[in-house]
C-alpha cells in the first residue's frame, strides 16, 4: 500500500504520520505542498500542525496550495483521503467535507488524551476494527465543530459522524465534550467515507512505551482493509 503526507509550512505532525504509517507497512512518501501531482497513493494523509501559522482560518490558505487540486480531484475519484487536526481544517476549508471548525468553547488551546466512540464503521477506516473505544490524543484550539441545522441533518442522515468525544466505556454527554463540538462530533466523513476528518491524533499512540496502543490498532486495521 502506498500512501504520501503532504507537508504545509508550519505542518508539525507529517513526520510522526511518516513513521505511523511506516510502522504498519505502508510505502509513505512526503509531498510538499507546492508539488502539483500526487504521487502514486492509495491514501493521502494530511497532518497536524499549524499550516501558515493559523493566520486567517486555520486550514484556509493551506486549501489554496498547488497540491490541493490533485487531492480534490483524488478524492472526487474515491480516493482515500484522511485529515487530522490541521488537516481536518484543511478539508472544511477546501469543501471537501461538511462544517466549520471554531475556537475551543472555553477559548484555550486543549493538550490532552481523550476518548473517542467510533459511530461508523461501514468503510475503510474503521471497518472490522476490534475496538469500539479509543483512547487519543488532542492538542488543538480550534476544534470546536459546528455546522447548520441543515447540515446536521444531512450528516446525520447519511451517517457520516466518524468519531464522538465519549468516556472511556462510550458513554456519549457533554462532560466529556472537550471543546464544546455539535453533538460531541470529533470527525466526520464525506458523502461517499472515502473522506475522514478528525481532530483526534490516532498517530500519537503506537508505542505503549509512550503513549498508548490505540493508534496502532486503528493504523493496522486502515491498511488490512486498503489491501
Amino acid at each position: 500500500m502506498h500512501s504520501s503526507v503532504i507537508t504545509f509550512p508550519g505542518s508539525n505532525c507529517d513526520r510522526d504520520m511518516d513513521v505511523a504509517l511506516k510502522k504498519f507497512g505502508f510505502k509513505n512518501k512526503m509531498v510538499w505542498h507546492n508539488d502539483v501531482e500526487l504521487p502514486k497513493s492509495d491514501l493521502v494523509v494530511l497532518p497536524g500542525g499549524f499550516s501558515y501559522g493559523d493566520y486567517l482560518r486555520c486550514g484556509s490558505m493551506a486549501s489554496k496550495s498547488k497540491i490541493m487540486k490533485s487531492i480534490l480531484n483524488f478524492a472526487q475519484g474515491g480516493g482515500k483521503v484522511m485529515g487530522i487536526c490541521n488537516g481536518f481544517q484543511i478539508l472544511v476549508e477546501s469543501g471537501l467535507l461538511p462544517g466549520v471548525l471554531l475556537r475551543n468553547k472555553y477559548l484555550e488551546f486543549i493538550c490532552k488524551n481523550i476518548f473517542v466512540k467510533a459511530n461508523n464503521k461501514d468503510n475503510s477506516y474503521f471497518k472490522d476494527d476490534k475496538k469500539d473505544v479509543y483512547e487519543f490524543h488532542i492538542a488543538h484550539n480550534e476544534g470546536n465543530y459546528f455546522c447548520s441545522n441543515d447540515q446536521i441533518k444531512e450528516i446525520n442522515d447519511n451517517n457520516q459522524i466518524a468519531l464522538f468525544y465519549s468516556d472511556e466505556n462510550g458513554n456519549v454527554n457533554e462532560q466529556c465534550n472537550p471543546n464544546g463540538s455539535l453533538q460531541n462530533i470529533a470527525g466526520v466523513f464525506s458523502k461517499q467515507k472515502n473522506v475522514l476528518g478528525m481532530m483526534p491524533h490516532p498517530e500519537r499512540m503506537i508505542d505503549p512505551a509512550l503513549s498508548g496502543e490505540d493508534g496502532s490498532i486503528f493504523f493496522e486495521n486502515l491498511i488490512n482493509n486498503l489491501k
